[in-house]
């Protein structure tokens, strides 16, 4: 039974845990094993991205067998793709970027969903449409933490999830700036991990991903 959609009293999708895994599954037999891996570990919410053909049998295999998962999609970049996936049972969509016609459908999709920006200008330009809540992406190539840092001061009431680049070794920095909820990765989801359907090895590094905290940029 699918889990019901987020309301305006639920936690944000920011909140939910400190890493917000990003899934690629080849396989949609894989996808309930791994989302129940990663839910054990600590981390509700699942990043499913759509780059291969299982990725909406994912979705919907989480959403209808995980009730305790927050299932997602990710690399969202066309409302046709909005519909698709929010009719699959996603509970929020990440986008690597945004157009008006992509923003028009995932706010109409009535879930949340984190546009995708790597500019100051793209962020002023979310944040006049009423938007708060942002990927930045590729986080690392678009100025990582240091960027990050300099966008709080002027632009306070944007929170983002960081993407792209980041691994266990730099996660805690991005932790510790007061403009960031959560970080996105696929550090705990290792391709050979999943290859080998290896759920225990999966579930421990979660474990330890969601161990990962705003602590003056350590690891608790």
């Amino acid at each position: 039974m699918t889990s019901p959609l987020p309301s305006a009293a639920d936690p944000s999708v920011l909140d939910l845990a400190p890493v917000l895994p990003v899934v690629v599954l080849a396989d949609a037999a894989d996808a309930v094993p791994l989302a129940r891996a990663l839910v054990a570990g600590g981390l509700p919410a699942i990043e499913v991205t759509l780059r291969t053909p299982a990725a909406l049998e994912a979705i919907r295999a989480i959403a209808g067998e995980v009730p305790e998962a927050v299932v997602g999609a990710g690399t969202v970049v066309t409302p046709q793709q909005v519909d698709a996936v929010t009719a699959a049972g996603a509970r929020f969509l990440v986008s690597p970027g945004w157009t008006e016609a992509l923003l028009t459908a995932m706010r109409a999709s009535g879930v949340p969903f984190l546009p995708g920006v790597s500019t100051a200008s793209e962020v002023v330009a979310l944040l006049e449409r009423g938007v708060r809540e942002m990927k930045f992406f590729p986080a690392q190539a678009a100025g990582g933490t240091a960027y990050l840092r300099s966008l709080a001061g002027p632009l306070p009431q944007a929170r983002f999830c960081p993407t792209g680049g980041i691994g266990p070794a730099t996660a805690p920095e991005y932790l510790s700036l007061p403009n960031v909820g959560c970080v996105g990765g696929s550090w705990m989801v290792p391709a050979d991990a999943v290859a080998d359907r290896d759920w225990g090895r999966i579930e421990e590094l979660a474990r330890t991903a969601a161990g990962l905290r705003d602590a003056g940029g350590t690891c608790r």
